[in-house]
């Protein structure tokens, strides 16, 4: 019968990887990844065959994986932080799905396993900026139009969410991070943190924690996280913290 694990493999050191994500590496014949991530977990693949391809390419990757496993295959299509969100096991079921193939009866199963999400890394490098209510925003809106993403980046200021930027901005979508923070900036205090994390748990990691009104725009990349804090996020330290309202309830000290 043959198999997809779709991979969370995490922010890409290998120490940060879950066990049972290296027991379906492990486990499978064929790895199906973007050049960048497979390159991340190289030393885990060893000479098991691989399949990688440069960005734009999820769809075939998709498929490719598919028609593997159809083969009797063992696959693992590999996502960088965790496969479920903005990975690739949304779009493996979709293509299953479309193709009219029932999972475990078409010869072919299938299981999504966790990694650690980039946003969850880029916060335990800030201290803890999500203890509280939080939300994802994802700035690409090469699939999702923009008027969508500004609705829900309006809905997240005036909900008061601690914001969790991702795909904050690249070469060819370079004012999309600045609009966004403009729209939460109607809704929050300008010294209001926000903390900049590049390459989390990877060579070349930087954190930085400035406020709404100063991000170091530029310096943005797509190997980046903004965490954009609510109106109680503070600073201690190098830290930023969200409270989550035990002082106010309980007398602690």
């Amino acid at each position: 019968m043959g198999y997809i694990y779709c991979v969370g493999i995490g922010p890409g050191a290998t120490s940060h990887l879950t066990k049972e994500a290296i027991d379906a590496l492990i486990a499978s014949s064929v790895i199906v990844g973007y050049k960048t991530y497979v390159d991340l977990i190289s030393p885990i693949i060893g000479e098991r065959q691989v399949i990688a391809t440069g960005m734009m390419k999820e769809v075939e990757r998709a498929k490719i994986a598919v028609e593997l496993a159809q083969d009797g295959k063992v696959v693992a299509v590999v996502s960088s932080g965790d496969s479920g969100i903005y990975g690739m096991a949304g779009l493996v079921i979709e293509v299953i799905n479309e193709l009219g193939i029932e999972l475990g009866q078409d010869k072919i199963g299938l299981r999504v396993i966790p990694g650690i999400p980039a946003f969850v890394a880029a916060a335990s490098l800030l201290g803890a900026p999500l203890v509280h209510d939080f939300c994802a925003i994802s700035l690409s809106d090469l699939l999702t139009p923009w008027k969508v993403i500004e609705k829900r980046l309006r809905s997240a200021g005036e909900g008061d969410f601690v914001v969790a930027l991702y795909n904050p901005r690249s070469k060819k979508r370079d004012w999309q991070l600045q609009s966004a923070l403009a729209i939460l900036g109607e809704y929050r205090d300008e010294k209001t943190p926000v903390g900049l994390v590049k390459r989390a748990m990877r060579q070349g990691e930087t954190v930085e924690i400035c406020h709404l009104s100063n991000v170091p725009i530029e310096e943005v990349d797509m190997e980046s996280i903004l965490i954009v804090g609510n109106s109680n996020t503070f600073e201690v330290g190098p830290f930023m913290v969200t409270p989550r309202g035990y002082f106010d309830k309980y007398e602690i000290l």
